[in-house]
C-alpha cells in the first residue's frame, strides 16, 4: 500500500511538474509586464534598495548574487547522446524492423532445433534487418549531431567585462556576477550587460536590432517617453550594442529574467511537433501491421484446420508477416533526405532533423522576419531630393542599378555636405573588398551616406582632407541637427564652409535660401509647399529622410584663425541655403521578390512578421510582393474614397498591416478572423512574444 501511494504521489508530482512548465511558458508568452520605466528614480531607488550615484553596497550585491543566481543564460536540460541514437532506433517503420528481425529469430532458432539447414536465410534476413536499421539510424544521428544547439548562440551574447559603480568605486567586473540593483557604466561599442534603466545619457545609441528589427540605431536616454518597456527610450536591453555615447543605469533584471532570456527560454521551451512524413510513416505502419497480422493469423488458422503441425503453422506465420514487411523503405526513405540535406547544406542552410526536410515541402504558410532576411539588413541611400525632382539611388547588393543624373551644381552641393557633415569612416585595410560590403565605424544613417559619396564622388577621405575640419556640433535629440566647419579647398579662399544636416523640418526652419540648378533662390512659399510634397513622399515609402544645408561664413567677420565655440554657438545657425533630402532604407534583397512568386506558384502564403515601423514594414511588403500590386489595406481604400477607416467594410480590403498594439487587444478568434479574409498580411512592431503567438 505504502508503495503504490508513493507511485500515485510520484505520478502526480510529474503532472504538476509538467503542468508548471506548460503555465511558465504560457506566462512567458504574454507582454513584459514591468513598471521600472515609469516609476521615478526615488521609487527605483527604494525598489532596489540601491543608490544612483553610489550603486549598491558590496554586501548588498554579495546577497543579492546568492539571492537570484549568476547573470548569465541558463541552457535548456540536455538530452544524453546515447538517448538521442537510441532514438533514431526506435521510430514508426524501426520498430516494424525490429519485430521482424526478432520473428526471424525466432524462426531461425526453431528451424535449426529441428535440424533444418534451410533455416539460416532466416539468420541473415535478421542480420540484415538489424543493419538497415543501425546504419540509417547513425544516418539522422549524425545530421542531429551536426546541427547547434540555439541556446548556444545565446550564450555568446553574454559580454565577458562590465564597468559596475559599487560604494561609490568604479571597477571592471565579469558580467555574470552583475545583479539586480546594479549601477553600470556603458559607453559606445560596449554590449548592454543586462536590461537596464537608463539613468545618464550622453548621446547614448543602442542596436536594437536583434529584438525588434529596426535597422536604425535607437537614442536611450532618462525620460521615459512610451508606457510598452519595448518602446520607451529610458531602458536598454541584454545583449543589445551601444553604438555610441556614454552613460548610466541601474539594472533591473538578470539572466533568464531579461528580455533576451525570456526569448531563449521561449525558443528551448517549444515543444518538438511530430513532422508530416513521421504521421505519414506511423499510419503507414498501422495498416502494414495490421495486414501482416490478419493475413498470418488467417493463414496460421487454415494451416492448423488442414493439419499441418503448430510449429510449421507458427513458421508459416511468421514469414507472411516478415514479408509484409517493406525492408527497403526505410533506407530508401533515408538516403533521399540526406542527400536533401546535403543539397540544403550547399545553399548554406543547417537541418537539425532529417524529417525536417520533408516538412518543407509540406509548408503552406511562411512568416518570415524583415531585417536581413527579406533585407540586406544595411541602410543604404535610395532616393535623392533635388533641384525640385526625386532622383532614384542605386541599391542593389551589387551596384548593377542605374544611377542618376550627376551634374547638376545642386548635387555637387548636396554631396559636399553629406560627404564632410559625416563622423563615419571606413575601416583600415580593406582596400579590396567592394564599398557596400566594407566595414565602417559609425552609425547607420552616417554609413550609408559614406558608402554613398564613396561610390559617387570618389574617394571620401581625401575629400574630407581638402577641407580641413575646425569644429563641428554633434547630432543630439534636442537640436536633430549636425553641423560642422571647415575651410575651404582653396587656400586662396579665406571663407570658411559650413554645413549642416538634420531632421528636414529644423534643417528647413534654419534655411532663407534654396539651391536650384545652382542658383540660390529665396526659399517662399511655393518651394516649401515642394519640399514638403516631397518629404512626405519619400516618408510614405517608409524610408528615413535627411536634409542638408550649408552656408559661407564671410572673412571680413570670420577670419583665418578665428575661435569657433560650439557650447556658446558664436556664428550663425540660420539663414542658410538649403541644398536637397536624402532618404535611406534598408533595401530588400535582390532574390527575395522572385522567391515569393515562387511561393505564391506552390501555394504558400508568404506573412510578414517584424518589429520595424508599420510605414516601413509595408513599403518593404510592396517591394518584394508580399503586398501584392494593386492590393489595398482599409487605410489605403479609406483615402481613396475620402472616408473614415471606420466606414471602410473591412472584406474589401486585400492586405492588411496590424501593429503590435493591435496585436495586443485581439483575441484568438479575431486574429485567426483577421488571417482568414485578408491574404495578404504583415505584422508590424511586434514584440518576441507576440511573434512566437503569431507562428
Amino acid at each position: 500500500m505504502y508503495h503504490m501511494e508513493g507511485k500515485a504521489g510520484a505520478g502526480g508530482d510529474m503532472k504538476k511538474k509538467k503542468m508548471k512548465k506548460k503555465d511558465k511558458l504560457e506566462s512567458m508568452k504574454k507582454e513584459v509586464d514591468i513598471d521600472d520605466h515609469e516609476i521615478s528614480i526615488e521609487e527605483l531607488e527604494e525598489k532596489y534598495d540601491t543608490n544612483v550615484e553610489q550603486g549598491l553596497s558590496n554586501a548588498k550585491a554579495q546577497e543579492v548574487l546568492i539571492q537570484d543566481g549568476l547573470n548569465e543564460l541558463k541552457p535548456p536540460k540536455g538530452t544524453p547522446e546515447y538517448v538521442k541514437f537510441a532514438r533514431q532506433l526506435a521510430g514508426g517503420l524501426q520498430c516494424l524492423m525490429w519485430v521482424a528481425s526478432v520473428i526471424c529469430f525466432i524462426a531461425f532458432g526453431i528451424e535449426t532445433g529441428r535440424g533444418n539447414l534451410a533455416g539460416y536465410d532466416d539468420l541473415y534476413l535478421a542480420v540484415t534487418l538489424i543493419a538497415v536499421v543501425v546504419v540509417t539510424g547513425c544516418f539522422g544521428y549524425y545530421q542531429e549531431f551536426k546541427s547547434t544547439n540555439i541556446i548556444a548562440s545565446f550564450k555568446n551574447l553574454v559580454p565577458q567585462q562590465a564597468t559596475v559603480i559599487r560604494n561609490g568605486e568604479k571597477f571592471q567586473v565579469n558580467a555574470n556576477l552583475l545583479v539586480v540593483g546594479d549601477l553600470v557604466e556603458i559607453k559606445g561599442g560596449d554590449r548592454v550587460p543586462a536590461d537596464i534603466r537608463v539613468i545618464t545619457s550622453s548621446g547614448i545609441k543602442v542596436d536594437n536590432s536583434s529584438l525588434t528589427g529596426e535597422s536604425e540605431p535607437q537614442s536611450k536616454g532618462p525620460e521615459c517617453t512610451h508606457s510598452n518597456p519595448l518602446e520607451t527610450k529610458n531602458i536598454a536591453f541584454f545583449s543589445t550594442t551601444c553604438l555610441e555615447g556614454t552613460g548610466t543605469g541601474i539594472i533591473i533584471n538578470t539572466g533568464d529574467r531579461t528580455i533576451i532570456g525570456r526569448i531563449a527560454s521561449l525558443a528551448s521551451g517549444v515543444g518538438n511537433e511530430k513532422t508530416p512524413i513521421a504521421i505519414e510513416i506511423e499510419h503507414f505502419v498501422d495498416i502494414i501491421a495490421g495486414l501482416a497480422i490478419f493475413f498470418g493469423g488467417t493463414f496460421f488458422c487454415v494451416a492448423m484446420v488442414i493439419g499441418y503441425q503448430f510449429l510449421d503453422a507458427m513458421i508459416f506465420f511468421m514469414a507472411i508477416v516478415v514479408a509484409y514487411v517493406p525492408e527497403g523503405l526505410l533506407a530508401t526513405v533515408t538516403v533521399c533526405l540526406s542527400l536533401t540535406a546535403k543539397r540544403l547544406a550547399r545553399k548554406n542552410c543547417v537541418v537539425k532533423n532529417l524529417e525536417a526536410v520533408e516538412t518543407l515541402g509540406s509548408t503552406s504558410v511562411i512568416c518570415s522576419d524583415k531585417t536581413g532576411t527579406l533585407t540586406q539588413n544595411r541602410m543604404t541611400v535610395s532616393h535623392l531630393w533635388f533641384d525640385n525632382q526625386i532622383h532614384s539611388a542605386d541599391t542593389t547588393e551589387d551596384q548593377s542599378g542605374q544611377s542618376f543624373d550627376q551634374t547638376s551644381e545642386t548635387w555637387r552641393a548636396v554631396s559636399r555636405v553629406a560627404t564632410l557633415c559625416n563622423r563615419a569612416v571606413f575601416k583600415p585595410n580593406q582596400d579590396g573588398i567592394p564599398i557596400p560590403k566594407r566595414e565602417v565605424i559609425g552609425d547607420a544613417s552616417e554609413t550609408a551616406l559614406l558608402k554613398f559619396t564613396e561610390l559617387t564622388i570618389g574617394n571620401v577621405m581625401d575629400y574630407r582632407h581638402r577641407f580641413k575640419k575646425i569644429c563641428e556640433i554633434p547630432f543630439n535629440s534636442t537640436n536633430k541637427f549636425q553641423l560642422s566647419i571647415h575651410e575651404m579647398e582653396d587656400p586662396l579662399d579665406l571663407r570658411y564652409l559650413m554645413v549642416m544636416k538634420g531632421a528636414p523640418e529644423r534643417i528647413l526652419e534654419r534655411s532663407s535660401t534654396i539651391m536650384i540648378k545652382g542658383q540660390e533662390l529665396p526659399l517662399d512659399e511655393q518651394w516649401k509647399e515642394a519640399f514638403q510634397t516631397a518629404y512626405m513622399d519619400l516618408g510614405g515609402l517608409g524610408e528615413r529622410v535627411l536634409g542638408f544645408c550649408h552656408m559661407y561664413l564671410m572673412e571680413k567677420e570670420f577670419p583665418r584663425g578665428f575661435s569657433f565655440d560650439t557650447d556658446e554657438m558664436n556664428f550663425p545657425t540660420s539663414g542658410l541655403c538649403f541644398d536637397g533630402l536624402i532618404s535611406m532604407i534598408d533595401p530588400p534583397r535582390a532574390t527575395v521578390p522572385d522567391a515569393v512568386v515562387k511561393c505564391r506558384t506552390a501555394g504558400i502564403r508568404v506573412i510578414m512578421v517584424t518589429g520595424d515601423h508599420p510605414i516601413t514594414a509595408k513599403a518593404i511588403a510592396g517591394s518584394v510582393g508580399i503586398i501584392s500590386e494593386g492590393s489595398e489595406t482599409v487605410e489605403d481604400i479609406a483615402a481613396r474614397k475620402r472616408i473614415p477607416v471606420e466606414q471602410v467594410d473591412r472584406r474589401e480590403a486585400r492586405a492588411a498591416v496590424i501593429n503590435g498594439g493591435q496585436l495586443k487587444d485581439m483575441t484568438s478568434d479575431e486574429l485567426v478572423d483577421m488571417l482568414r479574409s485578408h491574404p495578404e498580411i504583415v505584422f508590424a512592431r511586434t514584440s518576441p512574444q507576440q511573434k512566437l503567438i503569431i507562428v
